[in-house]
């Protein structure tokens, strides 16, 4: 296996991949966080990390996205930058949910003249019709969510990095979005990266699951989820890999007690 990925990875123009890490390792002057860390995302895919608490999700997001550098290896990107969501919203409260997301477009360096219009489309898109003029507080936690991935697609960046976005809403919002996201990124056709420590929301979710190992974090097991979508997370599909999934987690964190 490790032939065929070192060929994927050496002949982009023949089998290119949107994110690309290669014996990635981080430490922070003590022991490594990542070690060895070899992940390939296709264009368009949807991939779940998941891995007890500690195990380096959030590190190597954190890496792909350009804000931290690895100690080792190599974050490649095949396209434009990526777009990070948090599990906080971050939102501008002295702003409009519109005002916002014109930021990003101000950033991106898109006319003054076109921001109110493509805002506008972006809030469409995550269903916020007419919701622009809305000030933070106004918002719903799952609004505020929405209005942020709005933000994230005003970016204009091909890969979506999600860092648990949806882990303080509550369990009928969170499955609203989930409905939401899977529609969001059939229809843009973008490459998400997608970290949670609900296994569940995982498998509801991914084309693929990726469990990171615990201190320090190495790819441990890989699941490609072969269930159609649109999915739901109490379907008997879903809740039979989530156990197998789970009980490979239970593994590694026995091991790494």
């Amino acid at each position: 296996m490790a032939a065929v990925q070192d060929l994927a990875y050496a002949a982009p123009a023949v089998a290119p991949h949107a994110v690309s890490l290669r014996g990635v390792s981080k430490s922070f002057g003590g022991p490594a966080v990542l070690d060895g860390i070899d992940l390939e995302v296709r264009p368009g895919e949807f991939v779940c990390l998941v891995g007890a608490s500690g195990c380096g999700k959030s590190t190597l997001l954190n890496l792909v996205a350009g804000l931290d550098q690895p100690t080792a290896g190599r974050v490649h990107h095949h396209g434009n930058s990526a777009a990070l969501m948090f599990q906080e919203p971050a939102l501008f409260p002295w702003l409009t949910a519109g005002q916002n997301v014109e930021l990003a477009l101000r950033l991106r360096g898109v006319p003054r003249g076109l921001r109110k219009v493509e805002a506008e489309r972006l809030l469409a898109l995550v269903r916020l019709d007419g919701q622009g003029k809305k000030r933070v507080h106004e918002l719903s936690g799952g609004m505020r969510q929405r209005v942020a991935l709005a933000r994230a697609l005003a970016q204009d960046c091909s890969v979506l990095l999600m860092d648990e976005p949806f882990a303080s809403l509550d369990a009928i919002t969170r499955d609203a979005l989930h409905e939401e996201l899977t529609r969001i990124w059939a229809e843009v056709g973008l490459t998400v990266l997608f970290v949670t420590h609900n296994v569940r929301e995982a498998v509801r979710l991914g084309q693929r699951v990726v469990l990171l190992s615990s201190k320090p974090g190495r790819v441990a097991a890989e699941w490609d989820v072969d269930i159609a979508q649109p999915r739901r997370i109490e379907s008997p599909e879903v809740a039979a890999l989530s156990v197998a999934v789970t009980e490979r987690l239970r593994e590694e964190i026995r091991r790494h007690a």
